[in-house]
């Protein structure tokens, strides 16, 4: 694969002259760069340094801004979604991975994992106003679409602390299955999905309560049961599906979000990392990271319809309208 390494001005004579119905960033980890595609056309058409190691990624509200954490860096670097250039950065702590943008788009928490804290960040103030003390090695994290929660999930603590945004302090802790990865509310806020890695699960979690509903064992025919490590976890707008990337066993697994029974198993790259829906929720875009590339999947036909070569390890996932 030819990479085409673009500068800010060429970017945007090119972004100025071709219409896009969407484009789709994937943090590059290994290349050290920002890959920006064209998922209509099904090209890749820039690739762009961005910091060292970049991982976690964001999309602000109005589309304008990415955020991204660039680890050996310690910082979350702010991108013009327009012009791909770099216009600020943010204090993330050390070795910052993953980070959930609030719904205003006006605070950003970072987990540290070397530290066992989430920092909070006041994005127009570009400052850190609070270290929140949590389990050891945070990783997932998200905020309910209503903003009353910031879930943090700790991977050797095996906890998910929920912590009031309006004080920023941990009001309740569920134990949940070995090495929890990743964390989505569901659009109406009242349930929260958590994949473990060791396990192989999904758990619902009624917000309401904060406990379990509901565990799924994930299985996946032909693929040992130590190959199916979920990570990233997303679902519909409609609370109609859920997609669950289950890692080294190269496959997405298709909940029903009514009946949690899963539905399909999809083939897609190896070690499916992160997931991202289109802004009409008709497809969804997975990060594979050892097979470096994208899998584009229609969610009406249930299909992967393309594979795209991004770049060295793909790790996070956002589309911009």
């Amino acid at each position: 694969m030819t990479k085409k390494i673009l500068s800010y001005g060429l970017w945007a004579l090119l972004l100025a002259s071709t219409a896009q119905a969407e484009t789709v960033f994937v943090t590059l980890e290994k290349d050290n760069a920002l890959a920006v595609v064209d998922p209509i056309a099904g090209k890749l058409t820039a690739t762009v340094p961005v910091g060292q190691r970049p991982r976690g990624i964001a999309i602000s509200p109005d589309n304008k801004l990415l955020y991204i954490a660039t680890s050996d860096d310690n910082t979350i670097r702010i991108i013009d979604t327009n012009t791909l250039k770099e216009v600020g950065k943010l204090p993330s702590g050390d070795d910052p991975e993953t980070f959930a943008l609030n719904p205003a788009g006006d605070r950003l928490y970072v987990s540290n994992e070397d530290d066992s804290r989430v920092t909070v960040i006041d994005i127009a103030k570009k400052k850190a106003i609070k270290e929140i003390k949590v389990g050891v090695e945070p990783e997932g994290i998200t905020v309910s679409p209503d903003n009353q929660w910031l879930a943090s999930a700790s991977e050797t603590t095996n906890m998910v602390h929920w912590i009031d945004t309006k004080t920023n302090t941990i009001v309740d802790n569920t134990l949940v299955d070995p090495r929890p990865r990743a964390m989505s509310f569901t659009a109406d806020s009242q349930q929260l999905w958590v994949t473990s890695e060791m396990a192989g699960t999904l758990m619902i979690l009624d917000v309401k309560t904060r406990q379990i509903i509901k565990t799924i064992k994930l299985e996946v025919q032909g693929v040992t049961s130590d190959k199916v490590q979920p990570v990233g976890v997303v679902i519909d707008s409609k609370r109609g599906k859920g997609y669950v990337a289950l890692g080294p066993a190269n496959r997405v697994a298709v909940i029903n979000a009514q009946t949690f029974a899963v539905e399909n198993v999809l083939l897609v790259g190896q070690r499916v990392w992160n997931l991202a829906f289109s802004p009409d929720q008709k497809r969804l875009y997975t990060t594979n990271g050892i097979s470096n590339d994208i899998s584009i999947i229609d969610l009406d036909s249930a299909t992967v319809t393309k594979s795209l070569g991004v770049g060295t390890y793909p790790w996070g996932v956002a589309v911009k309208p």
